[in-house]
């Protein structure tokens, strides 16, 4: 056995233990750890000889927060993301922009809001003067994804990350302590076709051909068909809750997040997976909005993605902007509708079926604790006839 297909299956290890974690309880978990070594090993096999196919999974309908469309992935394919991602996400990670919170390690919702409320804050001088911000969102943003385009710019930071010119002193040191095959320029050459390889099959799979559906015939009627893998274009689209798929979206706006912050010179700025904003000072305003017609031609003609035509708010600050469900305010961050309309419901399961404990609603609502929402949770335990004890 070669150093190259010793280190691929100590990975694939490696990202197996990670994907079983909150998985144990599956059947599709259950079968791969039954014969776990020969499974990681059948695997490793597959992809050196370059038959990998991606297998068939599950979809169904979940209507929690939203009507969505779930795409399950089997387990198997599971440890392939997870390798994807430990090869690739640091490298990807250091080229982002600060303000691209998604699925980021120590970023996230809570870090994102605060960011937001930072961004007013040096917009308006720190809320001496008005400032103003524009709100916008990408149409069915992952059943819009080009498969070719992707590919691309997959291929384009590969062809950086594992440059073969490059002198291995020149190579990142954590990503070499990590990765000591990348050493061995050889060994380097293996392990970018491989990936790549990888890449390829994800991103150009039809996770939809001869998949298990599941669930009732008024579920799927209660879905919109544009939200749909179904009916995507061809050559477009890709699964919603994968890891890969995660950091693919990712990867593919930094072209977004770098054309707004560097090509038109916007500082306040900042993405949520397709939600993004643009905060300016007041004075500002009209070059902000002329700029929106810029910003729809370069995703029109460069992504080939388009803005959602009904999701474009306009708006002073001092108004509230909504974002990743909370409302940032000059000052403040209240929750969001969403957020308080889920507090409610899981406050009246509580208060009819008994189920639970007061104090469990904050846990629930994740962030809600780290945000300006103690007067909401005070009128909610009032409404249910609770004692209200707020611990500083």
């Amino acid at each position: 056995m070669t150093d190259f297909e010793n280190f691929l299956l100590e990975e694939l290890w490696r990202a197996y233990e990670v994907a079983r974690k909150g998985k144990r309880k599956t059947v599709d978990e259950h079968r791969f750890e039954l014969n776990e070594m020969e499974n990681i090993t059948q695997l490793r096999d597959s992809i050196i000889r370059r038959c990998y196919i991606p297998s068939r999974g599950v979809t169904f309908v979940v209507h929690d927060p939203v009507v969505r469309e779930i795409v399950a992935a089997p387990f198997r394919d599971r440890v392939v993301h997870h390798f994807l991602y430990n090869v690739c996400a640091d490298w990807w990670d250091r080229r982002f922009i600060v303000d691209s919170y998604s699925c980021r390690k120590n970023k996230g919702v809570l870090f994102g809001q605060q960011r937001l409320l930072n961004h007013v804050r040096l917009a308006s001088n720190n809320y001496t003067e008005p400032a103003f911000a524009v709100s916008l969102d990408i149409q069915s943003y992952f059943l819009s994804l080009c498969h070719d385009k992707l590919f691309e710019r997959i291929c384009w930071g590969l062809d950086r990350q594992f440059r073969l010119d490059t002198p291995v002193y020149k190579l990142p040191p954590d990503y070499l302590k990590k990765n000591d095959i990348l050493c061995a320029p050889r060994d380097r050459e293996r392990l970018y076709h491989t990936v790549k390889f990888l890449w390829h099959q994800v991103i150009y799979d039809d996770p939809m051909t001869n998949i298990i559906v599941r669930g009732s015939k008024e579920d799927w009627a209660a879905l919109p068909p544009h939200k749909s893998l179904f009916n995507r274009k061809p050559g477009h689209g890709i699964v919603i809750g994968n890891l890969t798929s995660q950091l693919v979206s990712n990867i593919f706006l930094d072209q977004l997040d770098r054309f707004i912050t560097m090509d038109l010179g916007y500082k306040h700025y900042g993405r949520y997976v397709d939600d993004f904003y643009i905060i300016v000072p007041f004075a500002k305003k009209d070059q902000l909005i002329r700029d929106i017609d810029i910003i729809e031609h370069y995703l029109l003609e460069d992504l080939h993605l388009t803005l959602h035509p009904h999701k474009r708010r306009k708006q002073l600050a001092d108004k509230g902007i909504p974002f990743i469900g909370a409302v940032v305010y000059p000052g403040f961050i209240v929750p969001g509708h969403r957020a308080r309309r889920k507090a409610h419901q899981a406050a009246y399961r509580l208060a009819t079926t008994g189920f639970g404990q007061p104090d469990g609603l904050f846990a629930r609502e994740g962030t809600m604790l780290h945000i300006n929402s103690r007067t909401f949770f005070h009128h909610l335990f009032d409404r249910f006839g609770w004692d209200f004890d707020w611990e500083d």
